[in-house]
């Protein structure tokens, strides 16, 4: 009996490798609204830091103005409405990201999908390893590990447009699937560790609103007013619940198909997510940053960041932690798995975007809320620690890829050179024999006309003076 033909060995993945057209189209795509919804996400947090700080009694009035259905127990704080209510949109989107990456993205593909999960939970637990054993050291509350693990993926991609122009395009879209994990991790995170108590009656509603939700979705049936009041009950009875009202709106984005069918030019969860992500760019994330980014700077706000041991376990856990920990993250993922750095990328690289993910914004403040209800002035200080931490960790990203940046482009301008004036980049023309006869007769030209300037400026110097 003839032997079994042995089994070929597993090709090698390729981290960071060149994306196929649609997702290179959907990653710029995603990059060009991230980077606005970015620069709207800055401006509203200054507007907050302002407003705070100028017309506190102002800002504090209008942060704790409730309003809403008692009844219903929804009669809350525009703060609150802000956190739980509007960020629930931010969530959907995520939902929806989660899905397309899961269904037609990278985290399609196993071997794929353990790249951007083993960073991302590394830099998740790396943060929160630094936050404890900061606030061990120092008698401090644990109660705050979760507050430095969250990525902002708004900034993130805002600072990376706007300073990595010139670098590789596969460095993006490691950061949108890595933040899409992250965004996944925090939000189990805030749904096991942050919920006191469950109501199961207004949970066993919500659960039949999310099986309504999914059936009207597989069946095709379309309407905003149908899905719109759907998803509001949705969300009041998630809320109700005791479990974080945006969980409803991650639930419903995961439950959109995302893959086109026979005649669909996009499928509908590309449809939706492009008609929601204006409101939740725009409007939802900047008005949650505007009420929950208002941190009084006052007395010793900023100088206690660095002396209490809560608040500085935020700062090192975003600026240490998650750099070491996505780095270190990536690199066991390509020592110890089939996947391999890209051949075209240093792991400068990929330490300068380790870096850049330790901007935590949006959720690292929620999470901070939560971590630290009922005590208003660790809160306050826990916001400027996440506000600290997030500046030092864009100024240094800032700053690696810079230098990255300057790298790429010294490279890119070494592949265009055309000294011989060929037509053809001199690096593509190396080993042919013609190329150095060019560049010999090249440099022997440039070498005459060198002795025949230095003559000349020699008989110059040596010509006697005309008679006056």
């Amino acid at each position: 009996m003839a032997a079994p033909a042995p089994t070929p060995p597993s090709p090698r993945r390729t981290l960071f490798g060149r994306l196929s057209l649609p997702e290179r189209n959907y990653v710029a795509e995603a990059l060009r609204t991230e980077t606005v919804g970015g620069v709207i996400l800055l401006a509203a947090a200054v507007a907050a830091l302002v407003w705070a700080n100028t017309f506190q009694s102002s800002y504090r009035t209008i942060s704790d103005f409730h309003l809403g259905p008692g009844s219903l127990g929804l009669n809350l704080s525009v703060a609150h409405w802000a956190a739980d209510g509007l960020l629930a949109v931010f969530f959907f989107v995520a939902g929806v990201e989660l899905k397309r990456e899961l269904v037609a993205g990278e985290l399609r593909d196993p071997k794929a999908a353990a790249l951007p999960v083993v960073a991302a939970l590394c830099g998740m637990v790396v943060p929160a390893l630094v936050y404890v054993l900061t606030t061990t050291v120092g008698s401090g509350s644990t109660d705050g590990w979760a507050v430095p693990t969250a990525t902002d993926i708004a900034f993130a991609l805002a600072v990376l447009a706007v300073i990595g122009t010139s670098l590789p395009s596969a460095l993006r879209a490691f950061l949108l699937t890595l933040a899409v994990v992250d965004d996944l991790f925090a939000i189990l995170i805030i749904a096991v560790f942050f919920t006191d108590s469950i109501d199961f009656m207004a949970l066993g509603g919500a659960f039949a609103g999310l099986v309504v939700f999914y059936l009207l979705i597989r069946k095709g049936i379309r309407g905003w007013y149908i899905y719109i009041p759907l998803a509001l009950v949705i969300w009041g009875l998630m809320y109700n619940s005791g479990i974080h009202a945006t969980i409803a709106g991650v639930a419903m984005g995961l439950m959109l198909r995302c893959t086109k069918r026979e005649g669909e030019k996009h499928s509908p969860g590309e449809h939706i997510e492009h008609l929601v992500r204006p409101l939740s760019a725009g409007l939802a994330v900047p008005l949650f940053a505007l009420f929950s980014a208002g941190v009084s700077l006052k007395g010793d706000a900023l100088a206690g960041v660095f002396t209490r041991p809560e608040t500085l376990g935020v700062v090192l856990g975003l600026v240490l932690g998650k750099t070491v920990g996505i780095f270190g993250g990536t690199w066991l993922a390509t020592r110890f798995t089939k996947a391999e750095l890209n051949k075209d990328l240093a792991w400068a690289d990929v330490f300068a975007v380790a870096s850049l993910a330790g901007i935590g914004f949006t959720v690292s403040l929620l999470i901070g809320e939560l971590a630290f209800e009922g005590d208003a002035e660790t809160v306050n200080e826990i916001k400027a620690a996440v506000l600290i931490g997030s500046l030092i960790a864009a100024v240094l990203s800032g700053v690696l890829l810079k230098l990255r940046v300057r790298r790429y482009r010294a490279l890119y301008e070494a592949e265009e050179l055309d000294e011989d004036e060929s037509g053809v980049p001199d690096i593509y023309e190396q080993d042919d024999p013609e190329y150095h006869l060019r560049m010999a007769v090249i440099h022997e030209r440039k070498a005459a006309e060198h002795r025949r300037l230095a003559e000349l400026a020699g008989a110059a110097r040596n010509k006697p003076d005309s008679p006056a």
